[in-house]
């Protein structure tokens, strides 16, 4: 079994990793923007791919990823794994019927809650008490649904009727319009940037480059936020203007949760 994921903060990697030593000791785990992913995905016959919501909707890049390599999807046994914030509607869904499209067998979904990584909104924050509330149930979940898969027995998070219309509703068809393609809305403060390259480093798709001592956008966007919650002087927004809090996984995860 074979782990592919996109991760922002570091939700999404932390519960597939954990999703993957559950199952069994000599799985894998790889981001979806290495080099060697395709490879990867093409010499395992059952892959489990994660990745956090957005708008009820999977991220731009996974389904771009998904549409491009078409071919390497037929005859793959597919567990989809999905973080979210605040709603997940029909998150698993989203990518299933793309690749129920292209041959792949759908065996399961799995929808996890994790800390919200959006950093410039404030009304998406939780207390630190709350945020390890919410870790703790998720490694619960991601427990009982691995003894649920190792029984043959799968969830099916996001990929029935009822999620497709929560998901439809809910978000995706009042906020569509963000999630069509790359976002050209990401917002770089040149007083406060000091042309460190932390977020060039952290974009997976090298959507930054840094240019004459300053941070540059080149409005293709994939709104992981890693720039964001990386960034050292607060210079980087998305959806708002300010930067409310830069939360991490890691800060939960290095202090002892």
């Amino acid at each position: 079994m074979l782990g592919v994921y996109f991760s922002g903060t570091g939700n999404t990697k932390y519960i597939l990793e954990r999703f993957i030593t559950n199952i069994g000791e000599n799985n894998e785990c790889i981001p979806l923007e290495s080099e060697d992913s395709l490879n990867k995905i093409k010499d395992n016959e059952t892959i489990v791919l994660a990745y956090p919501t957005q708008f009820s909707n999977c991220p731009y890049y996974v389904r771009d990823y998904i549409n491009t390599n078409k071919e390497i999807w037929r005859g793959k046994k597919l567990i989809i794994l999905v973080t979210y914030g605040g709603m997940s509607g029909d998150g698993a869904g989203c990518s299933a019927r793309i690749l129920k499209k292209y041959g792949a067998n759908v065996l399961g979904g799995m929808h996890i809650q994790m800390p919200d990584s959006v950093a410039d909104s404030k009304m998406l924050k939780k207390t630190y008490e709350e945020n390890l509330r919410i870790i703790k149930k998720a490694e619960e979940k991601i427990d009982r649904y691995s003894k649920m898969i190792l029984n043959n027995k799968y969830p099916k998070d996001g990929l029935t009727f009822f999620h497709h219309l929560g998901g439809l509703f809910g978000q995706r068809l009042y906020f569509y319009s963000k999630t069509t393609s790359y976002s050209k809305k990401l917002k770089i403060d040149n007083d406060k940037c000091v042309g460190c390259g932390k977020c060039a480093l952290n974009c997976p798709i090298k959507n930054i480059k840094i240019e004459n001592g300053k941070a540059t956008s080149l409005s293709r966007c994939t709104m992981c936020y890693r720039c964001i919650v990386n960034c050292p002087r607060q210079a980087i927004t998305l959806l708002g203007n300010k930067v409310v809090e830069q939360v991490k996984l890691n800060d939960f995860i290095d202090n002892g949760k």
